[in-house]
């Protein structure tokens, strides 16, 4: 792989004398979130299982970020350090400048089945955790029916969950951590078991509540495309151990078709990365001593 020089750039003469003075360490935006050599090794009757590498990943408030990779690469049990309902064997997790030391209310997780609470009704699964807070019927009301409404569930609030469809059971689960107000949502495969329809209709769905809300999002999917249709960036985990791999920007217009040709060929693009990672036998790309174990994405262009 060859190795990238930087590239500098002079501005124009006639702009030099207008520029703006350069922005101080007050005038940049902290990350979010931040994982600083964040890694997890689980302790079995059988021995030690190492499923994270350290991890260094600082995210933007606002950003979606989607998590890419194969089964078993421990992009769940990252998710789950960031939720606080694992400890990082070495490393931090920091949300809001503050380490991460387990749940809290400013983080809310969406699984895979919804995790719904069958003997509640979609109204009563909504307000769960407002009643949690400790807030007013009247207000649990008003926060529930708004999100209610938001995920196009108005005239369902006194269904039960099986009387729902797989899809329809994930809006509810979005509703529900909406209506708490996060700042961080993580969802963990959350359109894995629906059907394509369905899966490209939550697409649509979930990208107009982040654009609404501008919600701060960390996606799992083993979904390539879906990945390069939802995300700002893409981060790529290698098999176990698990380890940032690449990264790669998406810069295509919103809303997004998994159609779209610049979609499919940046899909294309990613896919290789995760082809030639599995044929080199987990072997990390270009790590360096003290740095994140991963590729900008204009680095693998030249790859």
């Amino acid at each position: 792989m060859s190795a990238i020089a930087p590239v500098m750039v002079s501005a124009p003469a006639s702009r030099l004398a207008t520029a703006s003075p350069p922005a101080t360490a007050s005038d940049i935006p902290q990350p979010i979130l931040r994982l600083i050599g964040v890694s997890k090794t689980f302790n079995g009757l059988t021995g030690t299982l190492e499923a994270l590498q350290p991890v260094h990943l600082d995210v933007r408030a606002g950003e979606f970020v989607c998590l890419l990779g194969p089964s078993g690469c421990g992009k769940s049990t990252l998710l789950n350090l960031v939720a606080g309902l694992e400890a990082p064997t070495t490393g931090q997790v920091i949300a809001n400048g503050k380490p991460v030391t387990g749940p809290g209310p400013d983080r809310a997780l969406i699984f895979q089945d919804g995790a719904l609470f069958p003997w509640l009704d979609v109204r009563g699964n909504v307000e769960f955790g407002l009643r949690q807070a400790g807030l007013s019927k009247h207000e649990r009301r008003r926060i529930a029916q708004r999100w209610i409404d938001a995920v196009h569930l108005s005239g369902f609030e006194r269904s039960f969950t099986h009387e729902l469809s797989g899809g329809m059971r994930q809006r509810v689960a979005i509703a529900r951590a909406l209506a708490i107000d996060p700042d961080i949502l993580l969802m963990d495969e959350p359109f894995g078991a629906l059907d394509a329809m369905t899966r490209d209709l939550m697409h649509r769905e979930l990208e107009g509540l982040w654009q609404t809300t501008r919600k701060t999002v960390l996606f799992v999917t083993h979904n390539v495309r879906e990945a390069v249709a939802l995300g700002d960036r893409v981060l790529v985990l290698a098999p176990r151990p698990g380890r940032i791999i690449a990264e790669f920007v998406i810069d295509l217009p919103r809303p997004r078709s998994l159609e779209d040709h610049g979609l499919v060929d940046q899909a294309r693009r990613i896919t290789a990365v995760l082809r030639e990672s599995s044929a080199e036998g987990h072997q990390t790309f270009g790590q360096a001593s003290g740095a994140p174990a991963f590729l900008p994405a204009d680095a693998l262009a030249n790859k």
